[in-house]
């Protein structure tokens, strides 16, 4: 016993001497720029140049916008709120938000309601062809909408929802239900199913687990499911560009590129004021809930 107890110890010992001994080439200043600062670096400014070049277009003025050989085109000399002001008091900007933001939010409530049933009674009810009809869902989930958009049209015409926002709360479940059902049936996999026994033991019906014990575990796979559904409805723009034809009813992504396009005339200011305007919500929806966000993608919940 005692052996063997010896032996463990060296052998973490060992493990930690390698562990230690493999991170040692971090140790130096010209190795942690090399493998960690550089990449890091590049990385950042990937993602965020577009940020940075969309918000600095926003501000500045018309004349700099057409002169790239007078003024430096990565730096404003005379930054103005002209082409934000324009965007939000002698345009439909703040209806065209509102719809998308009502779109957004209809479609995902719907979307995140069908899909916490689906997933739980792929994951836990265990009936015949589970696994088959799991599958086949994520994999209506890979129809590009480019194949679906005119047959949909067509149906959303026939019932006379075209031009109106409820067409696209209608239309949008079909392109979530399908990712978010497999997302939460991941998750739901890693809740223990020790848990819902004992429920039943007590006499707990399905839907009292589902709400009660499964759901509030459940809660960092559902704000996953919920932000991507978000974002992606926020982001649509097929749909949107065929069910919608009114100017009052349009979405953000439609509408900017719609109004601030005057054939081969593009009003940079304008368009980049009203993408920078546009992603402000989704911004902070990922900054108050990115860890759980983060959890999810990882499995929170451990037996």
């Amino acid at each position: 016993m005692t052996d063997a107890v010896a032996g463990h110890v060296a052998q973490g010992a060992q493990q930690g001497a390698d562990s230690s001994e493999g991170m040692s080439y971090l140790e130096s200043l010209p190795s942690r720029l090399v493998t960690l600062y550089l990449p890091l670096f590049i990385i950042l400014v990937v993602l965020l140049f577009p940020f940075y070049w969309m918000a600095l277009t926003a501000i500045k003025p018309d004349a700099q916008l057409i002169d790239m050989e007078t003024y430096n085109p990565f730096w404003v000399v005379h930054p103005t709120l002209k082409h934000i002001e324009r965007l939000l008091f002698e345009t439909q900007y703040p209806r065209w938000l509102w719809n998308t933001m009502y779109v957004a939010a209809g479609a995902t409530f719907l979307s995140i309601a069908a899909s916490v049933l689906a997933a739980y009674a792929i994951v836990r009810l265990q009936f015949r062809g589970a696994p088959y009809v799991g599958a086949a869902i994520f994999f209506a989930y890979l129809v590009p909408p480019s194949i679906l958009f005119i047959p949909m049209a067509t149906v959303i015409q026939s019932y006379g929802l075209f031009d109106s926002p409820l067409a696209l709360i209608l239309v949008y479940p079909t392109l979530l239900i399908p990712f978010s059902t497999w997302l939460l049936m991941g998750y739901f996999k890693t809740i223990p199913f020790e848990l819902e026994e004992c429920a039943l033991i007590d006499g707990a019906s399905r839907w009292q687990i589902l709400t009660r014990i499964v759901l509030p575990l459940a809660v960092p796979g559902l704000i996953s499911a919920f932000i991507f559904s978000f974002t992606l409805c926020w982001n649509e723009f097929i749909y949107a560009l065929t069910l919608l034809q009114s100017t009052q009813n349009k979405t953000v992504p439609v509408a900017i590129v719609n109004e601030f396009v005057d054939g081969d005339i593009y009003r940079w200011g304008a368009l980049m004021a009203g993408a920078l305007v546009g992603s402000l919500p989704l911004v902070i929806l990922y900054a108050f809930f990115v860890e759980h966000y983060v959890s999810a993608m990882t499995g929170a919940v451990k037996e």
